[in-house]
C-alpha cells in the first residue's frame, strides 16, 4: 500500500531493505516527513533560540543529521573522523546556516543511511562494533536501532520546541 497519508510503518517494506531493517527505514522515512513539515516554514530569527531553556530548533536539527551519521559510521565499523568531532563540538552553536541548509543537510543524511541500510547484510547485523574512543561494545543491529530510536525522540522534541516556539510570537 502506497498511501501516503499513513505513517511509513503502515505502507510496507522499503524497497531493497532487509526486513530485519525495515523498522528502522520506516522511522527514518517518519522522521523526515515529520520534520520537514514541522520547520519548512520555521522563522530565521527563531532557529537558535532555547525557550524555556530547551534546546533550539536549530541544534536539533544539528544532531539529527549528526547523530545519523556517527552511528551510522560506527556500523560501518569506522572511526570517527575530525570533521565529524568537530561538527558534534559545534552542535548547538549558533552559526549561519539557514533552515533549508539544515533541512537539506538532514535529508541528505536520511538518503544516505538508507542507502547504507539497503547495502546491510543480514549476516552484518551481529557483528560487533564498538562505540567510540572506549569502544563500548555494540552490535550493527543495536547501532542502527539506536539511531531510528534518537532521531524520533529528536523528533518529538523538536516538535515540542516548535510548538512552543509558535506559541510565543
Amino acid at each position: 500500500m502506497t498511501d501516503s497519508t499513513l505513517e511509513y510503518w503502515m505502507r510496507g517494506p522499503v524497497e531493497g531493505i532487509t526486513p530485519y531493517l525495515q523498522p528502522v527505514a520506516h522511522a527514518l522515512l517518519q522522521a523526515r516527513k515529520e520534520v520537514n513539515e514541522l520547520v519548512v516554514d520555521f522563522p530565521e530569527d527563531k532557529l537558535w533560540i532555547k525557550p524555556e531553556g530547551l534546546a533550539s530548533v536549530g541544534f536539533h536539527l544539528q544532531h539529527l543529521r549528526g547523530v545519523l551519521d556517527r552511528l551510522f559510521t560506527y556500523a560501518r565499523n569506522e572511526t570517527l573522523t575530525e570533521e565529524k568531532l568537530q561538527q558534534l563540538r559545534l552542535e548547538g552553536i549558533p552559526s549561519t546556516q539557514s533552515v533549508p541548509d539544515l533541512l537539506f543537510a538532514f535529508n541528505q543524511q536520511v538518503d544516505t543511511a538508507l542507502t547504507q541500510l539497503r547495502e546491510t547484510s543480514t549476516d552484518e547485523l551481529l557483528m560487533h562494533r564498538g562505540i567510540g574512543r572506549k569502544q563500548i561494545p555494540s552490535n550493527v543491529l543495536g547501532l542502527l536501532f539506536h539511531a531510528a530510536e534518537h532521531t524520533m525522540r529528536h523528533t518529538g522534541q523538536l516538535l515540542v520546541t516548535v510548538k512552543i516556539q509558535g506559541s510565543s510570537q
